[in-house]
């Protein structure tokens, strides 16, 4: 068994008030001194050659004192995207915890007859019907759309922070290719239509259960026209004249600065 764990409280990660590296799993012994005994469960056996171990704590169980806790959204708004786009080393190891713990709270009880799941590995198999349950991943595209002029297409979301504007994303529905989604989901929400659909890059995003995967696209027809439910803007940017963008840890400011950098040409 290994000797480290991460500890989770809802969409949160609890760490002691001193921990700088705050991707790293907390010794078993110190989370024992804080909390004393807890349910310590076993994710992956396997993972990267080492067991990765979590903690779910109860919403409403107090902190002891020395201790924090760190929203995982803005958690990997500090970690650099490069330490994720893989999916392996100490920030892949926070991912995965955090996915399959959301998973084992949404998945106690069997989705076809109601009993109550037993664990075996990574999945869960419900002893009265026999229904295996693995956790749910969602897959889901974001485009980095540029024209002729050097620009790239930014949306802002009514659900983002004022003035924030990052690039049209949207989760692959059943039947459908990673390439249509592209498509459609460009259709939908900015009327424009696309050529040279190339995937760049894929991050795992556990909120709740996405694998993000990103694309590059260029402008091949139509005016931008926004949806008016999900964006409430959208433009044409220079790579000199940008607005606010998202956090450094997010695979739409990856492929924005690959961009901005010039990997991707016009």
């Amino acid at each position: 068994m290994s000797d480290s764990a991460y500890v989770f409280q809802g969409n949160s990660l609890v760490v002691p008030e001193e921990t700088s590296q705050l991707e790293e799993a907390i010794p078993v012994g110190t989370i024992q001194q804080g909390f004393g005994s807890l349910d310590i469960v076993s994710i992956d056996a396997l993972y990267e050659g080492g067991t990765i171990q979590s903690v779910d704590l109860d919403p409403k169980t107090p902190l002891p004192p020395g201790w924090r806790t760190i929203s995982m959204r803005e958690l990997v708004n500090i970690v650099a995207m490069e330490n994720m786009v893989d999916g392996t080393g100490t920030a892949g190891r926070l991912l995965r915890a955090y996915h399959i713990s959301q998973w084992r709270r949404e998945s106690v009880f069997c989705g076809s007859c109601g009993s109550r799941n037993q664990d075996t590995s990574l999945a869960r198999r419900c002893p009265a019907c026999g229904r295996v349950e693995f956790p749910r991943i969602s897959p889901a595209i974001i485009t980095l759309i540029s024209n002729d002029k050097g620009q790239a297409l930014l949306a802002h979301n009514r659900n983002f922070t004022p003035g924030v504007y990052s690039l049209i994303a949207g989760f692959t529905e059943a039947g459908e290719s990673l390439e249509s989604t592209v498509k459609r989901e460009i259709r939908e929400e900015v009327s424009l239509e696309v050529r040279d659909i190339r995937y760049q890059v894929s991050q795992p995003w556990p909120f709740p259960n996405s694998l993000m995967l990103g694309f590059t696209a260029r402008h091949s027809g139509g005016n931008i026209q926004v949806d008016g439910v999900e964006l409430e803007d959208a433009r044409w940017f220079d790579p000199d004249k940008l607005p606010l963008l998202p956090g450094y840890g997010s695979v739409s400011r990856y492929l924005i600065n690959k961009w901005i950098s010039g990997e991707f040409s016009s």
